[in-house]
């Protein structure tokens, strides 16, 4: 930063990010309830101060530049904490309190995450749980748009997924270590099995879920990633894989860790007999301090993966 910042209002960064978010000045203004002009205005007297360009102006919008997306990051984490200040010092009752997290495909994190939105039930809160791609989550961790990020690491992708957390800034805490199983429909053939074997499998359609841009086998979701399968479905999120795991008899690798209240009772888990274990854990940002939500929810991720084993 080349000048001082006296004019970087608590306000600023707010609409600052609403830019961001949205990806439109048009949109954030009608979002924020402010003239276009005047949110320009913002922009220009902020990226002056600064002395580097936080958005590209392109015919579709706006993006992020790197510079600008590291200093929203940081804009997200004093908004985060200002909340925090006003909510307990201040006692100001019209704040939210905020929290995100990304996560992979976890039916125990959304437990965890519904005893904390339990836990605030009188407050006034702005929570977000989203489900998305291994890389996803790291980048939500990495510009602080999540506290944290839910993945697993083990042999086969640790060196890779590490690297890309150490240039993040990220760092990974684990949880639990856990057996591969495979997902099976009640009805499947192989469903009253003890344990079953990935030659026992070849037969049946192989289900995953997509990674977008970063579909690599070290970003993928599922163990054995690098197995061959001859029909293999990729999908999107938790629903539409039970549903086809029930209607095609398929199935997908998955920890031992399940919560059975949340898992669609047509479902069953499988014991895979084949070496290498999940380490499923967390990552947080390295310069961000674990508020109050943060403590609270991972105490509710240890409780429900434990029990899930």
């Amino acid at each position: 930063m080349t000048k001082n910042m006296n004019t970087l209002t608590l306000q600023k960064m707010r609409y600052l990010v609403a830019v961001a978010e949205i990806g439109s000045v048009t949109g954030a203004a009608k979002a924020l309830f402010v003239s276009q002009p005047s949110l320009t205005k913002t922009i220009r007297e902020v990226e002056d101060e600064l002395g580097f360009l936080l958005y590209k102006r392109t015919a579709r919008g706006i993006t992020t530049t790197h510079k600008g997306e590291e200093f929203l990051a940081y804009a997200r984490q004093v908004l985060e904490q200002a909340e925090l200040l006003q909510g307990k010092f201040l006692q100001k009752q019209s704040g939210k309190r905020l929290f995100a997290i990304s996560s992979q495909h976890y039916s125990f994190a959304v437990r965890a995450f519904a005893d904390l939105i339990r836990e605030h039930e009188d407050d006034l809160y702005d929570f977000s749980f989203r489900e998305t791609e291994t890389y996803g989550i790291i980048e939500d961790v990495a510009e602080m748009r999540s506290a944290l990020g839910i993945l697993y690491l083990n042999d086969f992708n640790e060196d890779v997924l590490r690297k890309i957390f150490r240039e993040r800034d990220c760092v990974f805490t684990e949880i639990i270590e856990a057996k591969p199983h495979v997902f099976l429909s009640r009805n499947h053939p192989l469903a009253d099995r003890p344990y079953v074997r990935l030659k026992d499998l070849h037969a049946y359609p192989y289900l995953f879920y997509d990674q977008g841009s970063h579909n690599s086998f070290f970003c993928s979701e599922e163990m054995f990633s690098t197995e061959e399968h001859g029909r293999k479905v990729r999908v999107s999120d938790r629903a539409t894989l039970f549903n086809l795991l029930v209607g095609i008899k398929g199935y997908t690798v998955c920890s031992g860790v399940h919560d059975f209240e949340l898992t669609n009772p047509k479902i069953v888990a499988i014991p895979l007999k084949h070496k290498g274990t999940m380490r499923i854990g967390y990552i947080t940002h390295r310069n961000r301090n674990l508020g109050p939500l943060s403590l609270s929810f991972i105490e509710a991720l240890k409780r429900y993966a434990h029990c899930g084993e």
